[in-house]
């Protein structure tokens, strides 16, 4: 993949620092599967209209399928793989799982890194902002309300366990 025009760029993914040397018009989402070899963010169409390839770039939900990798140089990267794991699943995916907020989960991924992003500012977040929230992520499967409560199900599940001061 290098060639005389490869740029070295560094990025925190998940809390890990990775290095690569990357063609500029290679785009942030073929870096995360290609480079990284982490497949879970998921290629939909390439003109940020689904969402499937929604990640967070230094704590905000972006489309990476619009975004070259260079342009993530230097910056935190946190990608579904950063979410949760099969042993600990995170309240989000958990909520999916319980609250049947999936069927094909060709969108999951996506919608829950904007979920994570929208708890993120907004813990408490109103059906109203759910919808918000997730409305850069399309799904054809669902009516949407099984993933809305999901992510009220996380919501709640995180203020739970978060003590308050």
């Amino acid at each position: 993949m290098t060639s005389k025009r490869a740029v070295d760029i560094t990025v925190k993914v998940n809390g890990k620092e990775r290095s690569a040397a990357v063609e500029p018009r290679l785009l942030l989402v073929h870096f995360i599967r290609e480079s990284l070899a982490l497949t879970g963010t998921h290629i939909g169409r390439d003109t940020t209209n689904c969402g499937a390839c929604t990640v967070l770039l230094d704590g905000r939900a972006v489309k990476s399928c619009t975004l070259f990798a260079v342009q993530a140089d230097g910056r935190e990267l946190r990608t579904i793989e950063g979410v949760g794991n099969t042993s600990a699943l995170h309240p989000l995916q958990e909520g999916f799982k319980e609250k049947h907020g999936l069927q094909c989960g060709f969108c999951t991924p996506g919608m829950i890194m904007s979920a994570c992003a929208l708890l993120e500012k907004k813990p408490h977040p109103t059906e109203e902002d759910i919808r918000w929230g997730i409305s850069g992520n399309l799904c054809r499967c669902t009516g949407y309300q099984n993933i809305v409560k999901a992510v009220q199900y996380a919501a709640e599940k995180m203020s739970a366990s978060t003590p308050q001061a």
